[in-house]
């Protein structure tokens, strides 16, 4: 059996006796990194010696497939939210400024109240007696003044005229204002409002007239001056009862001692229930 043919190795004689292959020593390694030896079978032998061939090119990386699973995005759609974000922002911003605002007012508010408590318990504390005395004393006056009132109502027992009337039982009251001789007199000069009303009626209808007055008079002056006045004719018609209500209402300085009176056409006529014929008057 014959040794087989052709075997590859570093180098190979063919005509060595025997068959026996003996290494054949390769040229040396050129500078050259393109240069690569070539083994070629020659009739069971290695030839080298023949020149490289031309490197093959590398085929180029193919471009990277996008990924279809991600779909664009809407612009429009990315510049609504963006908007949304932005206004919810400033909302909150707004809505912390406000509630700041609010707490510093309602702060401020409570510091402002405590600081009038704290300023009113200083002031009551250094109060000298005499001056507490002096403001009561004060108070006192001013309520005074202010009461400076009267009303009077009507009284059956009349006894001519101007009428009379009843200062203190009922509706009737008096104060800082006189009732004397019939009328009620002033003893603070000032502004006042003055009224009376007076309720006529009777049984049968004539033609008689029928007259509400109401005068002043003053020690320092000479006679009556005329305030108010009312007069009515015709007020009446057949032969029926039949009812008038006269009211007399103004303002007016009037001066210290000054005294009021109130003077009709005819005592039989005027009815002196308290709730329909009175006088009164108070200061402003």
């Amino acid at each position: 059996m014959q040794p087989p043919q052709g075997r590859a190795g570093f180098g190979c004689r063919g005509d060595e006796p025997g068959g026996q292959v003996r290494p054949v020593p390769l040229p040396p390694v050129q500078q050259n990194l393109n240069y690569c030896p070539h083994i070629f079978w020659v009739d069971g032998c290695a030839e080298t010696g023949a020149p490289c061939a031309p490197a093959v090119p590398t085929a180029p990386f193919p471009p990277p497939v996008p990924d279809r699973s991600r779909k664009p995005r809407n612009k429009g759609r990315e510049r609504g939210e963006r908007g949304s974000a932005g206004f919810l922002v400033m909302f909150l911003l707004i809505l912390v400024a406000f509630t700041g605002v609010g707490l510093s007012i309602f702060k401020i508010f409570h510091l402002e109240k405590e600081v009038d408590e704290l300023r009113e318990a200083a002031s009551a504390e250094h109060i000298p007696p005499a001056a507490q005395k002096l403001t009561g004393d004060r108070e006192e006056n001013l309520r005074k003044e202010a009461r400076r009132a009267a009303h009077v109502t009507g009284n059956p027992a009349q006894q001519g005229l101007p009428l009379e009337w009843e200062p203190s039982s009922g509706h009737a009251y008096t104060s800082g204002i006189q009732y004397e001789e019939r009328g009620l007199r002033v003893s603070e000069p000032g502004l006042y409002f003055v009224y009376s009303r007076v309720l006529f009626r009777g049984t049968a209808c004539d033609t008689q007239l029928l007259a509400h007055v109401v005068y002043k008079r003053n020690p320092a002056s000479p006679g009556s001056l005329v305030l108010m006045e009312d007069r009515a004719t015709n007020f009446c018609s057949g032969q029926r009862m039949w009812a008038r209500s006269s009211y007399l209402g103004a303002l007016f300085r009037l001066r210290r001692m000054d005294s009021l009176h109130v003077n009709v056409s005819k005592i039989a006529l005027v009815n002196f229930e308290e709730s329909k014929t009175f006088f009164g008057l108070f200061k402003l």
